[in-house]
């Protein structure tokens, strides 16, 4: 089972329907994936995002989708090890995913779909950083691509 809590932050919050679209993104792509935990996604406004990127990524503009992954120990962390019979006792906290909403308005006008089809790319593409897939290369981006469009087009949001 998939635990998903929507935040909003800076920005008004979406309506409840768009807010089940997300939730059913997540749940398509974590049951494609096979996996369980908690995720929580933020949409914010592109100043809080640019602000983000800036900090955490070293890029100095806004951006469409961040995503901050728990179970990956970041430089200079301590790896923590949790003995097998205890490890039901702690959720499996995947990651944080931040979307700025006005970028996936502008996005879906640029790339002529709708506005829930972009939110629900990006919250995918999120989704698929936290569990580790990359599109640094052409063979990793078409892997990654391919799982999103199969997840998009399991819930019906095709272009």
């Amino acid at each position: 089972m998939l635990s998903v809590e929507i935040l909003h932050e800076e920005i008004e919050p979406i309506d409840e329907n768009l807010q089940n679209l997300l939730v059913r993104c997540l749940e398509a792509a974590a049951k494609l994936e096979e996996v369980q935990g908690e995720v929580v996604v933020t949409l914010v406004n592109n100043e809080r995002i640019h602000e983000l990127n800036r900090d955490y990524r070293g890029v100095d503009r806004p951006t469409d989708v961040l995503s901050f992954a728990m179970n990956e120990p970041g430089e200079g962390e301590m790896e923590i090890f949790i003995d097998e019979d205890e490890a039901s006792e702690f959720p499996n906290m995947l990651g944080d995913i931040i979307i700025s909403v006005p970028k996936a308005h502008e996005q879906a006008e640029d790339y002529g779909h709708s506005f829930e089809r972009e939110l629900g790319f990006l919250t995918v593409h999120g989704f698929l950083h936290l569990l580790g897939y990359d599109h640094g290369t052409p063979e990793e981006e078409k892997e990654m691509f391919s799982r999103q469009e199969k997840v998009l087009e399991e819930i019906g949001l095709t272009r």
